[in-house]
């Protein structure tokens, strides 16, 4: 009998508070995936490529963990507080029957943990699909083919998602059981009624709504200027305002409200009981709605600016090439020694790892034999020809460094400009062509420079003058970094055999066959040849390493900012909703006085309605304002440097992520207003029954 009714009441409580018990199945996926991390088949990939920085993301992996625990344990008290306020009748009937008070607390703690046993097997088998899945899909958005998958389940995860969700779940139950089972019954059957909130001067509530706005509007100016990087102290006082900002703000917000009802002409239906129960409920408690507000203010900062920031650097770098070979045969200057190293094309040939390839071609790079060789100063003299602002200023600081640079062969990298799908460049007898790397010259600095191209400046070679052609080339000359050149010089092949003898570097790139990598996807084709080059004596880079670095930002970024936006997102969200819901039948005497006047089930709904909508509308609402300058903020203190000429582009997927989040938004406010009416419902009818 006693399992039976604990049985009962469990899926009765799972069928009325659907709402918090879905909100635990997501956090206990959130909990699966993020400690699944290292079974995964890209972390182990990426294990190889970016081992320093993926330990990095393990070791702070139990520090988020550790404090989701610590922001759910409050979560799960406080609905677990009002599950059992909502049940005080029933559980003083218990009492009434006879019922020992050890045996009801043993019923609600065995109920706590059917119901915890019950989201944990629902979860996992979720969170273990979506691990798989999430896996597969961040593959397919790099462009890294099919993987040769194997399922694993992470028993690590199983385990330490087990521990933690009853840990909370367990003390959380003790804490909020314990105080009600030592209750008295009358107090249990008594209909429990919301304290009085004292109203404050309508003079100090103008004084705060204007104070936060101005300190809300300082913490915005600072964060999108940058200058709250400066210094840890200016940080401080950055996030300081904005917090002080927020509370001022929804500690003044409701007499807005109240000039705004006030303003309406017409108040016909239940819409000063509206008011007034908004007034209450919301603006007369604005603690909580700021807390929730600044937690949703999280979560879309840490939203949009993850998946933003990740999906533009998973695509940022082209890929044209798929190996770079560096061969020492050509770069010895000794001729017998030469003679004695194998050629690239040697080895490969002997191999037979040159029929795994489609296109193998050279690029020469080298600094002239002669030091004076070069003469750039008719291109300094065309830079400063452009006034004295402070971008003209910088760019003549960085040419004084530009007086012995790198030649490139054109031959070799017109060859890189084909596989680019490039138009080659065209050199006649007296020209050359700039090379930049993109890390060195974007933006502002990078618009600059082609302007001072576009007036053909000349340099010298040998005394001989060069005009330079009309814009800057940054296509990699190497398929990763082994090459980073501020700028470089692009000449014709028999410029550069005749200036470059002995310091010569010869890079051979190589593409991959089409139906390699169809037959078997990029990274397996990749994998299985570096297998092979492994065994030979060849130097050589991968595009591996660059899809390494793409996946890192992806994993990092992405995984772990989407895991701190669900979790701010669950924990905000129920509160509020468990919050309104618990006034909601605090004040249940007031909607049966209503009943009683004879106002209907419509017009009740209707006006729970609106309060939904401003209760969870202000907080939203606040939080969506700020996330915007938040982002911007974020852009202009974390992000890499070859990555600020994209940050309209970011701001753009920013603000689409955070259009995402809002719409999840306006499906929760949805829920709420669906269980508030069904509250109601339950209302009428007991008064029905009366």
């Amino acid at each position: 009998m006693f399992f039976k009714l604990v049985l009962k009441n469990g899926r009765r409580s799972r069928k009325e508070n659907g709402l918090f018990f879905l909100s635990l199945i997501v956090s206990i996926i959130a909990f699966y995936i993020i400690l699944s991390l290292e079974n995964q088949d890209v972390m182990k990939f990426l294990l190889r490529m970016e081992s320093d920085a993926v330990n990095k993301i393990y070791r702070l992996l139990p520090v988020l963990y550790g404090v989701s625990l610590f922001l759910l344990f409050f979560l799960v008290y406080f609905a677990g507080k009002y599950q059992i306020e909502r049940r005080s009748h029933e559980l003083g009937m218990y009492l009434m029957m006879g019922m020992r008070r050890s045996k009801l607390f043993a019923m609600m703690m065995a109920e706590d943990i059917f119901n915890s046993i019950f989201s944990l097997l629902i979860g996992i088998p979720i969170a273990i699909f979506l691990s798989e899945m999430i896996s597969l899909i961040t593959a397919k958005v790099v462009g890294l083919g099919i993987i040769g998958h194997r399922f694993t389940l992470s028993w690590k995860a199983v385990l330490w998602t087990f521990i933690g969700f009853f840990t909370i779940k367990f003390f959380a139950m003790l804490l909020f059981s314990g105080s009600v089972v030592k209750k008295e019954v009358i107090s249990l059957l008594s209909d429990t009624q919301e304290k009085k909130q004292k109203r404050k001067r309508r003079g100090i509530g103008y004084v705060q709504v204007i104070a936060g706005i101005l300190s809300l509007a300082v913490a915005y100016y600072t964060a999108i200027r940058g200058n709250a990087w400066e210094s840890p102290l200016r940080f401080g006082m950055t996030v300081v305002l904005g917090i002080a900002g927020t509370f001022l703000w929804f500690h003044g917000a409701g007499l807005l409200l109240e000039l705004t009802f006030r303003l309406k002409k017409t108040n016909r239906g239940l819409s000063t009981f509206t008011f007034r129960q908004l007034q209450e409920n919301v603006f007369l408690r604005p603690a909580s709605l700021a807390v929730s507000s600044l937690l949703i203010l999280a979560a879309l900062c840490c939203f949009g600016y993850g998946m933003s920031v990740s999906l533009e650097a998973s695509g940022s770098e082209a890929h044209h090439i798929d190996y770079t070979f560096i061969d020492y045969s050509q770069s010895v200057p000794d001729k017998e020694t030469a003679d004695e190293e194998p050629s690239v094309k040697e080895i490969l040939k002997n191999t037979g790892l040159d029929a795994e390839f489609s296109q193998l071609f050279e690029v020469k790079t080298g600094m002239p034999d002669d030091e004076n060789a070069f003469s750039g100063e008719g291109f300094r003299r065309a830079v400063n020809s452009l006034g004295n602002s402070e971008n003209v200023q910088s760019l003549s600081e960085s040419l004084e460094y530009f007086t012995t640079p790198y030649f490139i062969s054109l031959s070799g990298y017109n060859q890189i400009l084909e596989t680019d799908g490039k138009a080659p460049i065209e050199l006649s007898g007296n020209q050359a062509a700039l090379y930049s790397d993109q890390d060195f010259y974007f933006g502002e600095r990078l618009d600059l420079l082609n302007e001072v191209l576009s007036q053909n400046p000349v340099i010298e070679l040998n005394g001989v003058p060069f005009e330079l052609k009309d814009q800057v080339y940054q296509t990699n000359l190497v398929v990763d970094r082994s090459i980073t050149l501020a700028l470089g010089v692009i000449i014709p092949d028999s410029v550069y055999d005749r200036l470059v003898t002995r310091n010569s570097d010869s890079y051979w790139n190589a593409v991959l066959k089409e139906n390699l990598v169809q037959k078997e996807g990029l990274m397996q084709a990749m994998m299985g040849i570096n297998e092979r080059l492994n065994q030979t004596s060849l130097e050589y880079e991968s595009y591996l390493q660059n899809m390494g670095r793409q996946l890192f930002y992806f994993i990092a970024l992405g995984y772990i900012t989407i895991y701190l936006a669900v979790i701010f997102l669950i924990i905000a969200n129920t509160v509020m909703g468990v919050q309104f819901l618990m006034h909601q039948r605090k004040t249940g005497r007031r909607y049966h006085v209503l009943i009683r006047l004879g106002s209907s089930y419509k017009a009740l709904c209707k006006s729970a309605d609106k309060q939904i909508k401003w209760y969870f509308g202000l907080p939203v609402l606040t939080a969506a304002v700020s996330s915007f300058f938040g982002i911007q903020a974020l852009f202009a203190g974390f992000i890499s440097m070859e990555m600020k000429t994209e940050v309209p582009m970011l701001l753009k997927l920013g603000c689409a992520m955070i259009i995402l989040l809002v719409v999840v938004e306006f499906i929760y406010i949805a829920a709420v207003t669906r269980l508030s009416r069904r509250q109601l419902l339950g209302m009428i009818e007991n008064k029905r029954e009366e």
